[in-house]
Formats: structure tokens, sequence, C-alpha cells
């Protein structure tokens, strides 16, 4: 499997992302991708091999493999984490997206022309629904695959020994895994950043909504404000007009002036 491009993924989609979404990504490289790469695979190593049954029945060994562990703990991490992560290829290909119609638009238009997006990467409109999705569907899938672990193993515990007594076994043959403490660590480790994720992806995803809600709040109050002044000021305007309006007026004719006549 090739890591280098999840990492390249991991680091494209960085710059995109809020602080939390930043703290989820280095969780995921650090914490589960290297300690994927690095550690679990050694640890495991070739586990048919080294699962030993006391018996020497033909397929008896195989069929009590295959029924305590019908799936590698490895390849259903590879699985995890090849799902929990591609979606955020969504967020880079819906801004590349933006960066080639706002090109077009350019090119069409000049390069004077009013601009489709203020910023291409800025979470508005289709973009934030395309990243709070990818939010949930993370949040879905790492659910999903901790839930599969305790379901498919019964819990995260490995025993030293267990019991088996499937077709073609003659009996109730004891089997043993190899390494169970050190594989008992790792999967409640994985299982542990499993949980640490979801908890970030549900802590992102209140931020996205309570920063959405204030700003449809702000931009409410601010077009009623607006609205305000301007029916306050229509109707200051109409009372000015109101007293420039004359009125019925009466003439007053002047006094008359007596003159005093001597002789």
């Amino acid at each position: 499997m090739n890591w280098a491009f999840l990492q390249s993924l991991l680091s494209g989609v960085n710059k995109y992302s809020t602080a939390f979404g930043r703290v989820w990504l280095s969780i995921v490289f650090l914490f589960r991708v290297m300690v994927f790469v690095v550690a679990a695979e050694k640890v495991w190593g070739d586990e048919q091999k080294d699962f030993k049954c006391n018996t020497a029945q033909p397929g008896c060994h195989n069929v009590c493999y295959d029924h305590f562990f019908p799936v590698s703990h490895v390849r259903l991490w590879a699985l995890q984490l090849i799902f929990v992560t591609c979606p955020s290829l969504l967020v880079v290909m819906h801004v590349a997206y933006r960066d080639d119609r706002e090109r077009k638009h350019r090119l069409k238009f000049g390069e004077n022309c009013n601009r489709l997006y203020v910023n291409t990467a800025k979470k508005r409109g289709g973009l934030w629904w395309t990243y709070v999705l990818t939010l949930v569907f993370k949040i879905l899938v790492d659910a999903t695959f901790v839930y599969l672990v305790y379901h498919i193993y019964e819990g995260y515990n490995f025993p030293s020994l267990i019991k088996c007594e499937q077709v073609p076994c003659p009996n109730k043959v004891d089997c043993f895994i190899a390494r169970p403490t050190e594989k008992r660590i790792f999967t409640i480790f994985m299982v542990v950043t499993s949980l640490a994720c979801i908890l970030l992806s549900i802590f992102e995803i209140v931020y996205l909504v309570g920063k959405k809600c204030k700003e449809c709040i702000i931009s409410s109050h601010n077009s009623h404000h607006t609205m305000t002044n301007t029916m306050s000021s229509g109707s200051n305007l109409m009372e000015s007009d109101t007293l420039k309006v004359p009125g019925k007026t009466t003439l007053e004719t002047p006094a008359p002036s007596y003159s005093l006549v001597t002789s």
C-alpha cells in the first residue's frame, strides 16, 4: 500500500481544515498511520503460522483460526484508514472546482470583472456542506469499524488460550495465540485513537454549526437594523417635506395711518 500518497493527501487537506481538523489530521497521521505502518504490521506478522493448536488433525488448525479470526486486524485497520481519510479528498476536489470556475470566469469577462468567490477555500455555500458531510461520514466510518472489531472478535481482549471444537477437529482442542498481550495493547490503542477522532469530528461539527448560526443571527440583526434606519430616515424626510408645504395664510392689511392736520 502506498502510504506516501495518503500522507500527501492529508497534508493537502490540512490547509482547508479548522483547528479541530488539524488536530484530527495529526492524530490520524502520527498515532494511527505511523503506528500501523511501523509497529502493528510487525506485531501481527504471519498470524496463521503463529496460531498453534495441540492437534495433528488435518484442517483443524485452519478451521479454528478462521473461526476466531475471520478478518485480520491489520487488514481491517487498513480499510478503516482508507475509508476515513479519502472523504477529505472531496474537500480538495471542491476547492479545485472553485478555482477552475473562477479561472474560466476571469478568462471570459477579464481580470477586472467581479469575482465569483472572495476566497475559494472559504467554507461558504456548497463547500460548507461538503466539509460537514465528510465529517459525518468519518464519524460513521470510525464508529462502524470500532463496533466491527468488538463484534467480530467478541471484545478487545486476546486470551492466551482458546477452546476450539469446530469440524473436523476430533474433540475440543486447545489453541494458542502468539503475543496476546502485545496484540491486546495495540488493539486498545487503535480503538482509543478512533474514539478520540470521533470526538474531535463531533466538536468540529458543533463548532461549524455554531459559527454558522452566529453569522446568520448577526446578518439578520444587521439587516433589521438597516431596515429600521431606512424607515426612520424616510419618516424624517416626510416630516420635513410636510413642514415645507405652505398652508392657508391670511393677508394682513396694514393699519391705516392718520395724519394730524393743524390749521
